[in-house]
């Protein structure tokens, strides 16, 4: 018998699920219940102007701009990340990405979340019930405590589709790439873009040849 592929529905998060990026709201949220945390803020903001003018890359300054987490063990971060989700994210979620994630879990895809922001506070997306996988940046944590250090790669690009595969391949799974979709606010997700046979922009300011652009509130 021919093993069935499974057709995949991937989106992005930063800007195509939600209104606002992540990892901003997450540093201002846990500033808010951690006021010492401030001390943290020129180092996150040095990380951002570095990272515009390019002197750092995507990967340095997430890992400078996220040292916050370095004060915060596990537990404690167990619970931040479960109120960040209920007391914001889920009122910034695009209500539109909802209902198309619902539809296409009822034709049968499965719904994968592929982003570079940090895992740790990301699987908390998990609370969407039509989302089968997430796989974002991993940052190391040893002995209960979180640092700012990515592991591996910055899930970001080409990377996305190195972990995708990666997936893939440990638990087995073909996939239909050809009818399979990918949802992102950016052209950085080119290369999952190239690898589905269904690119969709969302809420792109410009116009684009090749790729259909929908508008979601």
């Amino acid at each position: 018998m021919v093993k069935e592929k499974v057709k995949l529905a991937i989106f992005d998060i930063d800007f195509t699920l939600t209104k606002r990026e992540t990892l901003t709201e997450f540093y201002m949220f846990v500033l808010k219940r951690k006021p010492k945390l401030i001390k943290y803020l020129p180092r996150s903001m040095k990380a951002g102007f570095f990272y515009i003018f390019k002197i750092y890359d995507a990967g340095k300054a997430k890992e400078n701009f996220i040292s916050f987490i370095e004060s915060i063990d596990e537990k404690e971060m167990s619970k931040l990340v479960k109120e960040f989700y209920n007391e914001r994210v889920s009122r910034i979620l695009y209500k539109d990405a909802i209902e198309i994630m619902k539809d296409f879990k009822e034709k049968g895809y499965k719904i994968y979340l592929i982003s570079a922001s940090a895992e740790f506070y990301l699987f908390e997306f998990y609370n969407i019930p039509y989302v089968d996988k997430i796989i974002g940046t991993r940052f190391v944590s040893k002995d209960g405590k979180y640092y700012g250090k990515i592991e591996g790669k910055n899930c970001k690009g080409e990377e996305k589709v190195n972990r995708l595969m990666e997936y893939l391949k440990e638990e087995n799974i073909e996939v239909d790439f050809k009818n399979s979709y990918m949802f992102s606010d950016s052209l950085s997700d080119l290369p999952l873009f190239k690898l589905v046979g269904n690119p969709r922009l969302i809420n792109y300011k410009k116009g684009h040849t090749e790729i259909q652009i929908l508008k979601w509130k």
